[in-house]
């Protein structure tokens, strides 16, 4: 991927020219451009150019398509079943982006022919998929297309696409056919220019239904007919002149049964209302919704231009992810971008993703976790079913809430092997309880801490009390899990699982000490909901006090899992440079027999819980563990940048958040073609925020550590904190703060200087004998 400068002459964005209403972004620093085309590569392509919404997500297929497109739109909490699958799978719309353009006798396609120039382009800013072409067909006429796509951020059941096509050497007969594949349209409403589809989903209840909008507009901005709206999801045919354009605009808007009967003729009510405002106020609604959210989740890096795309590529897809006004849906681990994994949630959501929201978009946060409580009476069947109390959570959900892991794979030899995640990586019902209480102390939410907050924290306390088991040793014990690192399985006392189990315990009993004192109405209602008295919550406490933690006295190092000091060492350099897995490269066998770790597990546990470990026990486990971690999945450097970058090691960080980066913008793991790696992306922002910023919130307000890597002249983000609007720009020679919004806060800063900051004040601490003065007001 590349950025290059648009030389526009000042063009204002939205307003654009007679070929598309919208222009790119000036600034090539929000940019992400492909420049010509590689058919290899079109699965890529389409997953890191997506636009989305939280509603839809519309892959970045070309709109004449190629032998290789993959073209899909996909609809949050809308699942099915297709013929031999046997789990949900996220549904996606007939495909409403395909225009086959036929130019004389021949079809104008990028295989046939001669690209002249082609580029698409991923405009961040205004989260707008722009395409660029001109090509030569083997007639040897010359055709200029112009496309743009967009998932609305201000009506997000809508969607919109443009295609403009001007002959440059020719003139003709051209036709254009906009069929949506797969669905006839039914006209309705109030004109014949709006068609309806909508269909029962395969495997499934639901119903999906999207109306349709054509609208035909010649150069110089003059409409074909009335307004321009001809029957929708047809064919147009005419001729066209040397240098002359015809836009064919089209608006979709999309409904399913999640939101009630009769979907499409919601579809086409919410279609009608954005037909009569017209596409010029669609599209810059859009734009303005766009503008807004970047107030908060722009991340800048001055003095290293690709560490700023890249957080802005991770920030747009994540924008792009999450609908804070539906509390039914989750964001998949590839987000709605890609056909990895099949749409299902995971614990990437509330450990990798919810912290960007909780500190630049709370609604959005606040709705994440809504869908677990919404799938808790899932969790706590699964619960019942496995012989615990409380809930445990589905390591794969959908949208119920069960499990739907799959229950076995075919690996590469035809062999069929067995998915144990489903069964024993049961570490997700903490990671919903870490997410819940994050969101409550940094929004301070406490209708939602004391409804569904609490039941949730509660009944996953109740999970772990009833999951551990006392030993011989007096100590409390998980036996049979699997941790973080999926290399091992079936392991006893997985240090990050053990760890992440105590907190959960303890703060159940807090949670219910500050019903007590804040509620003590709602606390009895819950106690009697739930059934929870007695001494069974006084349990908790012991429990948590011994639980086993693997720590090792002498070296400082928390063992992975019991046993794993006696596993057979591996120099992971060895085996450098790698085309494939460890576990590939060493065979499973061996591999469960080593130090190989798949990913971050204990330096996992280092980081969510870094103020509850002392600090010899977080530089000696991360030094220990690094050189043995193989990162064989996508959520393992982001944790290893956070946590070098938080015990002073920059350039180790800086190499691990390239590494991040580059998972899908450079492709390094080869399969992005899946769709974008969304916990990634989230990680991404935390090595940045919580890394390099050393953001950590406190009880009084934020507080930073920040440790820059070589290179970076200033760090700029945002963070909210419980109604305070605070902006960090962060420098080797100084700090500055600068509040805004209905409160004030306390700052601190690297565990010395804190400032009460008051709303509409600045704050500044300059650099002193490698530490930080005292914090001084400044205006302006």
């Amino acid at each position: 991927m590349r950025a290059e400068r648009q030389e526009r002459g000042g063009r204002s964005p939205v307003g654009g020219s007679p070929s598309r209403l919208v222009e790119p972004t000036l600034d090539p620093g929000w940019l992400l451009v492909e420049g010509g085309f590689e058919l290899a590569r079109e699965h890529e392509v389409e997953s890191l150019f997506a636009c989305g919404n939280g509603t839809c997500g519309v892959r970045a297929a070309l709109p004449e398509r190629t032998s290789f497109s993959e073209p899909a739109t996909w609809v949050a909490g809308v699942y099915g079943r297709p013929p031999g699958v046997d789990v949900p799978v996220l549904a996606s719309l007939p495909d409403w982006t395909r225009v086959a353009v036929r130019v004389g006798d021949l079809d104008l396609a990028i295989e046939r022919g001669t690209p002249i120039e082609h580029r698409r382009i991923l405009d961040m800013r205004q989260g707008v998929f722009f395409l660029e072409w001109r090509h030569r067909d083997p007639a040897g006429r010359v055709t200029r297309v112009r496309g743009v796509r967009l998932a609305s951020l201000a009506d997000r059941h809508l969607l919109y696409q443009s295609l403009s096509l001007t002959p440059e050497n020719y003139s003709g007969r051209v036709r254009a056919d906009a069929r949506v594949a797969g669905a006839p349209l039914a006209p309705v409403g109030w004109a014949p220019s709006i068609g309806v589809h909508e269909a029962g989903v395969v495997g499934s209840r639901a119903v999906v239904a999207l109306a349709v909008a054509d609208r035909l507009e010649r150069e110089a901005g003059a409409p074909e007919g009335p307004g321009g709206w001809i029957p929708a999801g047809g064919v147009v045919e005419g001729d066209v002149g040397i240098e002359s354009t015809r836009r064919l605009d089209r608006l979709v808007s999309v409904s399913s049964s999640r939101e009630g009967p009769s979907p499409g003729a919601r579809a086409s009510r919410r279609l009608e209302r954005s037909v009569r405002e017209g596409i010029p106020s669609v599209v810059a609604a859009h734009a303005a919704a766009w503008a807004a959210r970047w107030e908060d989740a722009d991340v800048e890096v001055l003095g290293d231009d690709g560490a700023t795309r890249a957080l802005r590529f991770a920030a747009y897809h994540l924008v792009s992810a999450a609908n804070p006004q539906d509390e039914r849906v989750s964001i998949p681990a590839r987000a709605l971008t890609g056909p990895a994994y099949l749409g299902h949630v995971f614990w990437d959501t509330e450990v990798f993703m919810l912290p960007f929201f909780v500190f630049t978009h709370p609604p959005s946060a606040r709705a994440l976790l809504m869908y677990r409580w919404h799938t808790l009476d899932a969790a706590r069947a699964r619960a019942r079913a496995m012989g615990y109390r409380g809930a445990l959570y589905a390591w794969e959900s959908a949208d119920t809430g069960e499990e739907v892991t799959p229950p076995s794979v075919v690996d590469p030899e035809g062999r069929r092997v067995r998915i144990r995640n489903g069964e024993l990586e049961q570490h997700v019902s903490a990671a919903v309880a870490f997410g819940a209480w994050q969101y409550a102390q940094v929004a301070d939410d406490e209708e939602f801490l004391a409804g569904p907050g609490a039941e949730i924290l509660l009944e996953t306390a109740r999970f772990w009390a009833s999951r551990a088991v006392r030993g011989e040793d007096g100590l409390y014990h998980v036996l049979e899990a699997i941790g973080p690192d999926e290399y091992h399985e079936a392991v006893d006392d997985n240090a990050y699982t053990n760890g992440m189990a105590r907190w959960n315990l303890r703060k159940g009993l807090e949670v219910l000490d500050w019903l007590r004192g804040r509620s003590p109405d709602r606390l009895g209602v819950l106690e009697e909901r739930l059934g929870l008295g007695g001494e069974e919550p006084a349990a908790w406490g012991e429990i948590a006090g011994a639980m086993y933690d693997g720590l090792d006295p002498a070296s400082g190092v928390i063992e992975q899992f019991r046993g794993y000091f006696g596993l057979e060492p591996i120099d992971l350099a060895a085996h450098e440079p790698r085309s494939a897995p460890m576990d590939v490269l060493l065979g499973a066998e061996r591999t469960r027999r080593s130090q190989v770790i798949k990913q971050a597990d204990v330096v996992q546990l280092v980081h969510l819980l870094w103020d509850e470990l002392p600090p010899r026990v977080r530089e000696a486990s991360f030094r220990y563990y690094e050189p043995r971690c193989g990162h064989g999945s996508s959520l393992s450097p982001p944790v290893h940048a956070v946590v070098a970058a938080r015990i002073g090691d920059a350039e180790l960080a800086a190499r691990y958040f390239r590494q991040t980066a580059e998972i899908d913008l450079a492709d390094n793991m080869g399969n992005a073609a899946g769709g974008v790696h969304a916990a990634a992306l989230g990680g991404l922002w935390q090595a940045a925020v919580m890394g390099f910023g050393g953001l950590r919130a406190t009880a009084s307000g934020l507080a930073i550590s920040p440790r820059l890597p070589p290179g970076w002249r200033r760090l700029r983000f945002v963070a909210r904190w419980r109604g305070a609007r605070t902006v960090f720009c962060i420098g080797p020679g100084e700090v500055r703060v600068d509040v805004s919004g209905a409160r004030g806060l306390r700052v601190g800063l690297d565990g010395g200087p804190s400032v009460a900051a008051r709303p509409g004040r600045g704050y500044r601490a300059a650099a002193v004998d490698g530490g930080f003065g005292a914090w001084r007001e400044v205006r302006g």
